[in-house]
């Protein structure tokens, strides 16, 4: 107790030196009041404005009465001296911080303004234990912080990057368009120069620096082809870890690429909630990916037979033999048809391993209209994909059939749980989803969406394991259910997931960071003994995730903590100025 309470005293008291000092140690001239500043401040405005209407008058008198101005009397002589007294106070009060606004501002190199006061504070009270034992330890001596460095924005103007003779004829060309920006790659033979290459064109063109945006560390050739065209540079997104998730009686830490504040936190404590009473259990209930064509025949009559002969079982097999050639891993599962007009919808759905399985299902969807175009040579083929899929868009077929990995969590959280850690109790948690969650969702006309914040969950894991994020539209789609158990006293909680959409192989999922994030989550590459497991395990995880997610926000919201716990989360006073407090 006394360590926190030095560590506070110190802290108060650097924030009140830091703030009184600019570039250097000189006070304010209002530190030096010993009256109330508001009354020191009143005495002096009137004061000057009185004088100034004495003054006026008296001279105003002289001028009328052809007396010379330069006489003055003893009471005019005390006038003067209060109005110089006045002006001197009221200009060194309210002019000195706008005088040294514009001659002492302080370089980018050396900037130490008041918006660093927190920074500094930090650093100088890290504590090199776990966040739940930091409340009770004392502050280890340390040596003197030195005030971090932060550059207040990005600069307007362009930073040239330094470039040898080649590379900057190479720029110019760019430039003025005799060399296509999107050949540099091919051209070069090194990725990395031609992102440079290409940033610094942009620059030049545009005139708009790219300074806040990094170039350097970053594996250039791993993208080239799969990932990223035409790459000037990448995004950094910060991943914080939720956990341990007690699930299917394995614990997992689920890492999250966000940049919303509380989302990690409130996720992280339904986490806890789910651990301290007995964890979470799973059921994967299908487990294909789906892709669909669209044809067009001269007549409604000609489409309707082709979708006989989809749909009879004997040619089934047939099928299934053309669309396996496509891959090793590709296993045809289903083919569902529906017609439009003399249009035929052809909706495949195969397993794809431990891919997400996109290309691999489109490749055997080729080959089997390969395969009907000899039977059917009428057949008209309008498009690979018809949106009968349905890929990164809100639709039913998804909602009802699924579309990847089909998903149900649940976990029965204990009434004593709900109460300290969830901080509410199981009546307004059951209450709420159904008010919100199912009737509220239903009158908005949801598709899919009745749930507090699945696509929150769902987006962060997949930007942090390289999944496809604009999938997270069908992946999100999740109906939450409440209900009380054990005579009330406990919380039966579940999510069911129609279309969770990943994979641990292929795409972004080989990039350095979100490889390294699958091997956390035990997940990464393709599982050789059972093909295909890395993937499932990977969406019970995210189902559980959102479990986790929902659970903690719906607490919050049945407790009201909503709003406090993202102004003090979400909320940054970065760039808002501190105000020192006497």
């Amino acid at each position: 107790m006394d360590a926190r309470c030095r560590s506070t005293k110190s802290t108060t008291t650097k924030v009140k030196a830091t703030t009184n000092t600019v570039n250097g140690d000189s006070t304010k001239s209002s530190d030096a009041q010993a009256l109330p500043l508001y009354f020191t401040n009143a005495v002096f405005f009137t004061l000057f404005f009185s004088v100034v209407y004495y003054l006026l008058g008296q001279w105003r008198m002289k001028i009328r009465n052809s007396v010379p101005l330069h006489f003055v009397t003893p009471l005019e002589i005390v006038a003067l001296v209060a109005l110089v007294a006045s002006l001197v106070y009221l200009i060194g009060f309210f002019g000195i911080d706008f005088v040294q606004s514009l001659f002492l501002r302080p370089t980018a190199e050396g900037w130490t303004s008041e918006d660093d006061d927190e920074r500094s504070i930090v650093k100088d009270d890290s504590r090199k234990v776990p966040c739940g034992a930091a409340l009770d330890c004392a502050v280890s001596p340390q040596v003197p912080p030195t005030v971090l460095s932060v550059p207040k924005s990005v600069d307007l103007l362009p930073v040239p990057i330094k470039l040898n003779e080649e590379d900057e004829e190479i720029v110019k060309s760019v430039v003025v368009g005799t060399t296509p920006s999107y050949s540099l790659e091919s051209k070069l033979g090194d990725c990395a120069r031609a992102a440079a290459i290409r940033r610094e064109a942009l620059q030049r063109i545009t005139s708009k620096s790219l300074s806040g945006l990094p170039l350097d560390g970053f594996d250039y050739a791993s993208i080239l082809g799969q990932c990223c065209e035409m790459p000037v540079g990448y995004v950094q997104i910060p991943v914080g870890i939720a956990g341990p998730l007690l699930l299917d009686e394995k614990e997992f830490s689920v890492p999250m690429a966000t940049t919303e504040g509380c989302l990690v936190a409130s996720t992280n404590r339904g986490c806890k909630a789910i651990h301290l009473s007995g964890g979470a259990n799973s059921v994967l209930l299908r487990d294909g990916m789906t892709r669909a064509p669209v044809v067009r025949f001269a007549t409604a009559k000609r489409a309707a037979q082709l979708k006989i002969f989809l749909e009879e079982p004997e040619n089934f097999e047939t099928l299934a033999l053309v669309f396996n050639k496509s891959s090793r891993f590709a296993r045809l599962q289903n083919i569902k048809c529906a017609i439009a007009g003399k249009n035929l919808y052809m909706r495949f759905s195969c397993s794809t391993g431990d891919a997400m399985g996109m290309n691999m299902v489109s490749k055997g969807v080729q080959n089997v209209l390969d395969f009907l175009q000899e039977d059917f040579p009428d057949m008209d083929v309008i498009g690979i994909s018809g949106n009968f899929c349905s890929d990164k868009k809100a639709a039913a077929v998804n909602w009802i059939e699924g579309r990847g990995k089909s998903v149900v969590c649940e976990a029965i959280i204990k009434g004593d749980v709900v109460r300290k850690v969830l901080k509410t109790n199981v009546e307004d948690l059951v209450e709420l989803n159904m008010l919100k969650n199912l009737a509220g969702s239903a009158i908005a006309g949801a598709l899919g969406g009745f749930n507090a914040h699945a696509s929150n969950i769902v987006t962060a894991i997949y930007i942090a394991t390289g999944q496809d994020p604009a999938q997270n539209v069908e992946s999100s789609h999740c109906i939450t259910m409440m209900e009380a158990v054990n005579d009330g006293s406990d919380l039966h909680v579940s999510v069911t997931m129609p279309s969770i959409e990943v994979g641990t192989i292929g795409g972004g999922t080989q990039l350095a960071s979100q490889s390294a994030c699958l091997n956390l989550l035990g997940v990464k590459g393709a599982n050789r003994e059972a093909p295909g497991s890395n993937a499932r395990l990977l969406a019970t995880i995210v189902a559980g995730s959102v479990l986790a997610g929902e659970l903690s926000l719906m607490s919050a919201l049945a407790a009201g903590q909503l709003v406090k716990s993202h102004l003090k989360y979400n909320r940054s006073s970065r760039d808002i100025p501190s105000v020192s407090s006497s």
